[in-house]
């Protein structure tokens, strides 16, 4: 059985970001495929023709898979509506790409905290020591450390693994938070990042990758994102830093999709460098 992906799609081209920025354990790429925990029961997704394998396939396999490889995503009404001349050209560029998604909603707030202020690789690697810790390991992969596994925990259990105090305590106040994921599925975007940043530690940046990486909603734009404000100085100011209120204030160029333009403007930057 497959997962089919609506074309183009190259796999290698739209699952990168789990090559070039390490592995924290819980997503692995190895010998061609990629490797997650699903259900207890670890899966390796690989490409074939008219689509994608999930090994061993279940329906929550499916699932989950199906989110983290972007399914969400309705590219072909975003290349029909990337009118924007500089954009339609990267997107030209990267025929086949399809932005990927983290599929549960702590993790993906566990992996904007590690994130903060830090290089991609450096976030990556102490994310893999506490996935290695105190996640469960099956063959290639680790189960990611549940909600529940990290409230058991201390701020002194992170420190040793590379953790600086105060994201520590971020993570374990996120643990401990009233934050009811399957409620944010249901509340529009201001809603949403209301509720993120009334956790300490979880602030617009945080809130704006969760609503983009996690929830896939069309209008986010993490304009206080660095390598977004990069991407967007490089190809729109001709390499001149754009304040994040500037770059904010160009999120209505690209609407109704302004999320899948970060993805792209990023990918297209990653290319360009």
């Amino acid at each position: 059985m497959l997962l089919r992906v609506p074309e183009p799609y190259d796999f290698h081209l739209s699952t990168v970001r789990f090559r070039d920025f390490g592995s924290d354990g819980a997503t692995v790429w190895h010998d061609g495929g990629l490797h997650r925990v699903v259900g207890g029961r670890e899966v390796r997704v690989t490409p074939v023709d008219g689509g994608l394998a999930i090994e061993p396939w279940s329906e929550e396999a499916v699932h989950e898979i199906g989110l983290m490889l972007g399914l969400p995503f309705d590219l072909d009404a975003f290349r029909a509506g990337a009118t924007d001349p500089v954009l339609a050209r990267i997107v030209e560029s990267l025929a086949g790409f399809r932005p990927t998604l983290n599929p549960q909603p702590f993790e993906a707030l566990v992996v904007a905290i590690t994130t903060q202020q830090i290089s991609l690789r450096a976030a990556a690697a102490i994310r893999g020591n506490l996935v290695r810790t105190y996640g469960t390991r099956h063959d290639v992969a680790y189960a990611f450390p549940t909600r529940e596994q990290i409230r058991e925990l201390r701020p002194r259990h992170f420190t040793p693994l590379g953790f600086s105090r105060a994201k520590a305590e971020y993570v374990l106040e996120l643990a401990h938070s009233q934050l009811d994921f399957g409620e944010l599925e249901d509340l529009d975007d201001d809603d949403v990042i209301a509720a993120i940043t009334s956790v300490r530690g979880l602030g617009r940046w945080t809130a704006d990758w969760y609503l983009a990486r996690h929830l896939a909603r069309p209008h986010a734009w993490p304009a206080g994102d660095l390598g977004v404000r990069k991407a967007v100085s490089s190809f729109y100011a001709e390499g001149s830093t754009l304040s994040i209120q500037e770059v904010r204030r160009m999120s209505e160029r690209f609407a109704p999709f302004e999320n899948l333009t970060a993805q792209f403007l990023l990918a297209g930057a990653r290319m360009a460098g």
